[in-house]
């Protein structure tokens, strides 16, 4: 019986319409791991394709013996593709790039090397972009400001798909919504050593881009769910509780108000906005409070139930002692 040796890295391949350029980086990805002297294996996740991807993916994957084609039933979206392929990986590290060709595989040992160093996350930053100007890189300038200000992980280039993982950072980080731009954030949030690297960026030579101006709202929301994560993951009742208790300071101040006006010169409050105010103040603040309890009690059901500590071990050190 042999040992199955598990591979020095997986790189994840999300797809989507991409059959021209898949023979191509195929043989660009396995020509530089191999010249690298590194083991390696490829996932080619198809996210719903619908151009003969799918198909040309199980043909190959019944020749080579360095790729698994994992075909998804639908169109989930890239951060399900990426989570797939995720799943699948079994190698010590892991990079992602995307299928159009426009990430360079030959940056992947770089990265890799990088990785070495002690870093857990290896972040590509395409310094000189191939792409429109207005639909693509005026967007992307602005998102990239906006989330380094958010997350205080300043690195150039959160869209950049080319970056390199250790497995055991992977593992730690679920994915939902458009989160997969977000890595580096959540990484950080695990407590993740990361860096940049500038990579090589080619322009689109097969098919139109999958990306634009109108995925700018759903960076928006889950920019808002990244924020919350990082700062009250593990404490939600500091954040609705303190405007819950603002909200009934506020309004209980406001209630004494017009209670000693209607007392002491016996005004009539009935009918003031003021009073309506008070009243909503205090069922705002009640409510906050009710949320956070129960955010509380989402938050210890998440960890518990996965048996996930609210901390992470970088290392343990210690001398044996007879």
């Amino acid at each position: 019986m042999t040992n199955y040796q598990l591979p020095d890295v997986s790189v994840v391949v999300p797809i989507k319409d991409e059959v021209e350029s898949l023979p191509l980086l195929l043989e660009a990805i396995s020509t530089t791991l191999t010249a690298s002297e590194l083991s390696y294996e490829i996932i080619c996740v198809d996210d719903g394709s619908t151009d003969g991807s799918p198909e040309f993916l199980k043909e190959q994957a019944q020749l080579r013996t360095d790729l698994k084609a994992v075909i998804l039933r639908r169109n989930y979206g890239q951060t399900a593709a990426m989570s797939a392929g995720f799943n699948y990986a079994t190698g010590k590290a892991i990079v992602t790039l995307d299928a159009d060709l426009q990430n360079d595989p030959a940056d992947i040992p770089m990265l890799l090397a990088k990785l070495d160093e002690g870093y857990d996350l290896v972040s590509g930053w395409r310094k000189n972009r191939q792409d429109g100007a207005i639909n693509r890189l005026l967007p992307s300038k602005i998102a990239n400001w906006l989330i380094r200000r958010t997350t205080s992980v300043y690195i150039h280039d959160y869209g950049c798909s080319l970056k390199a993982y250790r497995a055991e950072l992977v593992a730690d980080m679920n994915l939902y919504g458009e989160l997969h731009r977000f890595l580096p954030a959540l990484a950080y949030i695990e407590g993740a050593r990361i860096t940049e690297m500038p990579v090589r960026h080619h322009a689109r030579r097969f098919g139109k881009s999958k990306y634009g101006i109108s995925r700018t709202f759903r960076v928006l929301m889950d920019l808002l769910t990244i924020l919350f994560m990082k700062k009250f993951l593990t404490r939600p009742m500091h954040v609705f509780g303190l405007f819950g208790l603002l909200s009934m300071v506020t309004g209980g101040g406001l209630g004494i108000y017009l209670t000693f006006l209607k007392l002491a010169f016996g005004a009539d409050i009935g009918n003031r906005p003021l009073l309506i105010l008070a009243v909503l103040l205090l069922l705002t603040g009640i409510q906050l409070f009710c949320f956070g309890l129960l955010a509380e009690l989402l938050m210890r059901t998440y960890h518990e139930s996965q048996g996930r500590p609210i901390y992470r071990v970088r290392e343990v050190v210690a001398k044996n002692v007879k």
